[in-house]
Parts: C-alpha cells; structure tokens; sequence
C-alpha cells in the first residue's frame, strides 16, 4: 500500500503542475497577441526608416557623420538580448549557443569584443563563464518601452563615437510565428550604410536640404539606431511569449500523458493489493477447513 500512496501523491503532484503550466499558456498566449500586433506595427516603420536614413546617407557620403565612418574593425560591441525569465524552451538556450559561439570565433584573434546584454539570462550565462559584460539592461522586456531603446541606443552611440570599439552586432530571435523564432545576428553600424552611396548615383537624382545634410543626419541617425533597436526588443518580446506558449502547452500535454500512464500504474497496483487480500483470506479460510 505503501507503493499506491506514492503513486497517489505523485499523480496530485502532476496535476498541480498541469494546472501552473496550463495558466502559463494562457498567459502568454493573450500577451503574444499584444507584443505581436506591437511587432507587425513597428518593421513598417523600422524599414522605411532605414530607407529614409540610406538615402540621405547615401548622397552625402561617409564623411557627413561619425556613425557612417568605416574603421578598422579591432573591436566590436556585441549586444545579446535575451528575456529575464525562464521557461520559454529553446528561446534563450539557441541564442545564447550562438552568442558563445561568435566570442569564441572572433575574440580569440586580434579583434576585441565588448559585451552587452539584455535580460537576467545572458548575465547569467556570462557569468557563470566569468565573461565580463560591460552592461547589463534587467527587466527590460517585461516592462518594453522606447525609453529602454533609447537608453540601449545612447550606450551604443556614445562608446562608438568615443571609438571604445569599431562596429556594434546584436544578437536576438526574430519572431516569425509562435512555434518558430530564428536567431539572428545584425550589424547596426556603421556597416548598414555601406551599400548606400551606390544605390544613390544609380538613380542620378539629388535634392535640395534644409537644414544641411549633415544636420539632418545628426538628427535622424540616432532615431534611426533607437527605431532599429526598439523593433529587435519587439521581436524578442514577441518571440519570448511565442516561445513560452509552446513551451508551456507542450509541457501540459506530458502533463495529460503522465496522469494517464500513472493512473494506470495505480489501478494496476490496487488490483494487486486486492488480489492478494483476497488470496490472503481464501488462504486463512482453507487452513481453517483443514
């Protein structure tokens, strides 16, 4: 009777983590709504954006401002975002994968990299590496707004100009759908305007500015980096939900299936304990008649 009390306790055992697990799924699947109608509001803008930037960028040249300079790539900041809570699958184990796996390509030669992340997860994960970080951005995507993108921009933008290191790369999971999310790594700048001045003279066209070029690239650089950033913390608040909905109605399904199969371990081990009750006083009975 011993071994039916445990099986007991574990069936309620599971049926209470069937009921956490089936709430989180709730959860994050009416938060997923949110953060994806937030997602597909926001590449519109970030691209067009970008187109608005490239071509501005583009007839004025690489001298026009510090963030469209190219130098000699000897160190690179990396910036990881990840989210602060678990629970959410593969969404911070792949990217984090990734992550290891380009400071161990690229930090180990002449090139330095200076390391930025987003979310409890990538500071965890460094740190138990005993990889520094120069800064950490906690609980940024629980409580996403474009404050936490212009913070993250104006690191970015001031260790650039103050050429603390030559090109910046973010690591993040694009979302696609709730059951898939890509891990992506983009370079913000200065290489995204690279391709910019041949796409300008191909066209033969030019235009008249007020205020100059260059003032109006002081201005629309950095809003462009905030509006880049702001649509990948978008993306992985988006995929962050995704992630865990599956993660999490996955984890109810095993929940259902465990139940079952333990259910029948227990019905199994009760008719066993009645068999041999009775095999017990059918025993008892003919030793009396004998």
């Amino acid at each position: 009777m011993a071994n039916l009390r445990a099986i007991r306790k574990r069936i309620g055992s599971v049926k209470s983590t069937q009921q956490i697990t089936k709430a989180m799924k709730m959860v994050s699947a009416a938060k997923l709504k949110r953060a994806q109608d937030a997602i597909v509001a926001a590449r519109p803008y970030a691209g067009k954006m970008r187109e608005v930037v490239q071509a501005v960028a583009g007839r004025a040249g690489q001298d026009a401002h510090p963030l469209l300079s190219s130098r000699e790539r000897k160190r690179v900041a990396l910036l990881v975002v990840t989210s602060d809570r678990g629970l959410c699958g593969g969404f911070n184990s792949n990217l984090l994968r990734a992550a290891n796996r380009f400071l161990r390509e690229n930090g180990g030669g002449a090139e330095e990299i200076v390391l930025f992340g987003v979310g409890r997860k990538a500071r965890d994960f460094f740190r138990r590496r005993q990889v520094p970080m120069r800064k950490e951005y906690l609980n940024v995507l629980g409580t996403l707004s474009y404050g936490h993108a212009e913070q993250v921009a104006n690191d970015l933008i001031g260790g650039f100009l103050e050429e603390e290191f030559d090109e910046v790369i973010i690591a993040f999971n694009e979302f696609r759908s709730a059951i898939s999310q890509v891990v992506r790594m983009e370079k913000l700048f200065p290489v995204a305007f690279e391709q910019a001045g041949e796409s300008a003279a191909a066209d033969g066209i030019d235009y008249l500015y007020e205020p100059s070029q260059k003032e109006i690239l002081a201005t629309l650089l950095p809003k462009y980096v905030e509006a880049q950033i702001f649509r990948v913390l978008l993306e992985s608040v988006a995929g962050e939900h995704g992630a865990r909905m599956t993660a999490m109605d996955s984890a109810t399904n095993n929940a259902v299936e465990m139940i079952s199969r333990l259910t029948l371990q227990m019905n199994r081990a009760r008719q066993a304990a009645i068999t041999k009750e009775l095999m017990e006083i059918i025993g008892g009975a003919e030793a009396l008649k004998g």
